[in-house]
């Protein structure tokens, strides 16, 4: 069974950034109201101080369209090797001037925009986090495999490691 561990302020921020740069690619929901809810993985551009998560996207993507709409999108981060998962809901913002997308632009990023960061395509999404939950070991994935493994071995519980909730 895990064990709860809610962290609150910097230490929710830590988390968030430990998990999401770790992890790096989200499934990304918009349009939460509509069943089935709309997403598609996204890579993590960045994750600052204040425990934003910051993508690069199109300004012609659903998701963009989607969020013009409604500025509520729920992140979910699962990294299965090493029992890490993370779910953020919070409010995104689309950024499309050049100072921002010089700030965030990454050369693989040119795969999806021909003309590179000066592509007037390009846009960056900041998602501020209101409420996040995160599921991790407490050991590492190593020892926890290997006390998961004795557990059931002699018929015991393993600790499961240690999850809560994160209030930024």
């Amino acid at each position: 069974m895990s064990k709860l561990k809610n962290l609150i302020s910097q230490d929710a921020i830590d988390k968030v950034k430990e998990l999401a740069k770790d992890i790096n690619v989200c499934m990304f929901c918009t349009d939460l109201e509509r069943l089935p809810i709309d997403t598609r993985p996204m890579t993590v551009q960045d994750v600052d101080d204040e425990g934003n998560i910051w993508f690069i996207s199109s300004k012609t993507s659903n998701k963009n369209f989607d969020i013009s709409t409604d500025k509520r999108v729920q992140l979910f981060f699962s990294k299965v090797s090493d029992s890490q998962y993370l779910s953020v809901f919070g409010e995104a913002t689309i950024y499309t001037d050049q100072a921002t997308i010089e700030e965030l632009w990454t050369p693989i990023a040119k795969a999806w925009f021909d003309e590179g960061k000066k592509d007037p395509d390009v846009s960056i999404i900041k998602v501020a986090p209101q409420d996040a939950y995160y599921w991790d070991t407490t050991s590492g994935r190593i020892v926890s495999l290997i006390k998961i493994a004795a557990s059931a071995l002699v018929g015991l519980k393993s600790d499961g490691g240690v999850e809560g909730r994160l209030k930024v």
